[in-house]
């Protein structure tokens, strides 16, 4: 449960937050006959559905821009599935450090995904993607525009 959707933005609900994810864990372990998505699986889908992008359209290409903090370009995949949809997925993991106890933990954690479907005239032979400073940079050229057809003269012989 978040408990700042009910309004309450304290560090103590924040915390409780926390415990209820890490207790989570051994449920889902431990217990497979409850009813209902799991905590984690609902965690995932909210950092799946919280992971924003900016999509510019340029002349010649399309970019797609993710903020990607502390999540390395191996842990990040770039495909196009099907026709023409592009997936941006991953996983954002949080670093283990023994003997330290988190007293607030506001980053979201998880897997992230987002799928756009490419237009007609993308080129998905010519897809690049970066990662610098945090941001992942997606680039998808596009095709040059088809060549009108040219009206076939038909010869007229004379009889």
């Amino acid at each position: 449960m978040d408990f700042r959707v009910l309004g309450f933005a304290d560090p103590l609900f924040s915390t409780l937050e926390h415990l209820m994810d890490a207790s989570d864990e051994s449920i889902d372990k431990s217990s497979s006959a409850v009813n209902g998505p799991s905590r984690r699986y609902v965690r995932d889908a909210k950092a799946m559905a919280a992971t924003p992008a900016d999509v510019k359209e340029y002349p010649k290409s399309y970019v797609f821009v993710f903020d990607m903090p502390g999540v390395k370009s191996g842990e990040i995949k770039v495909q196009v599935e099907g026709e023409n949809v592009l997936v941006v997925s991953g996983e954002r993991k949080r670093e283990e450090e023994e003997g330290v106890k988190y007293v607030r933990m506001e980053r979201r954690v998880g897997k992230f995904m987002r799928q756009f479907t490419l237009p007609e005239n993308a080129n998905l032979e010519a897809i690049s993607a970066e990662c610098r400073d945090g941001v992942l940079i997606v680039t998808v050229e596009k095709l040059p525009p088809p060549e009108p057809e040219k009206p076939k003269t038909i010869e007229v012989k004379v009889a």
